[in-house]
């Protein structure tokens, strides 16, 4: 398998998680036609396609017909948290969210892609992080937090998934990949950013809830 250095591959991985993106965004507008009892099996068949990614990134590799797939019914599993925060917020709040999620992202991407620091060392602690996130995400479905503690959660989210546009554009540029990583490598930027996008929304939510 040939590995080239990130410039070479990296405007096939720019467009592949742009479309990416696209084809979250029809999941979500097909997400007004999905009954509601069906947004549960999405989810869980999410989360299996998200375990089913880790797995084959020991491979290194994912087709693109598992990513175009997999960020379809993301879109859709999506749908749900925009409507709420377009119904209690307001359009403009989420308008302001994905405005904010898209400069943090890119300004993350680019400062990673020019540093000669490598930030691969950041990979222990991000996992780690995302674990106890996962616990408290967990732990809120069965308790939930107070609006306090969700804000909390959410900025911790924003930081960690910040964290990761960080560590995954950087590691590209200092390691490279191959062709057929390319669709891992957007399947990463797309978790990266609709994540990065959801917690800056309810932070967003949370806020104009208070005013």
């Amino acid at each position: 398998m040939y590995v080239q250095s990130a410039n070479g591959y990296m405007p096939s991985v720019m467009r592949t998680f742009a479309i990416s993106l696209a084809i979250s965004f029809v999941g979500m507008v097909a997400g007004v036609f999905v009954p509601p009892a069906l947004f549960l099996p999405l989810a869980i068949l999410e989360l299996v396609m998200i375990l089913s990614a880790f797995l084959f990134r020991r491979k290194k590799s994912i087709s693109y017909t598992f990513l175009y797939v997999f960020t379809f019914i993301s879109g859709i599993t999506t749908y749900p948290i925009v409507a709420y925060y377009l119904a209690t917020a307001g359009a403009n709040t989420v308008l302001m969210a994905l405005g904010t999620t898209t400069a943090v992202f890119t300004s993350l991407a680019v400062y990673a892609s020019v540093t000669k620091r490598d930030l691969s060392f950041l990979r222990g602690m991000l996992f780690a992080a995302l674990i106890a996130l996962i616990v408290i995400a967990i732990f809120n479905l069965i308790w939930p937090l107070s609006t306090s503690g969700m804000l909390a959660f959410s900025f911790i989210s924003v930081l960690v998934f910040s964290g990761y546009v960080l560590y995954d554009f950087n590691v590209m540029k200092h390691y490279g990949f191959s062709a057929e990583e390319v669709p891992l490598m957007a399947l990463n930027l797309y978790l990266d950013f609709i994540n990065l996008f959801i917690s800056i929304l309810r932070i967003f939510g949370i806020l104009s809830s208070d005013d």
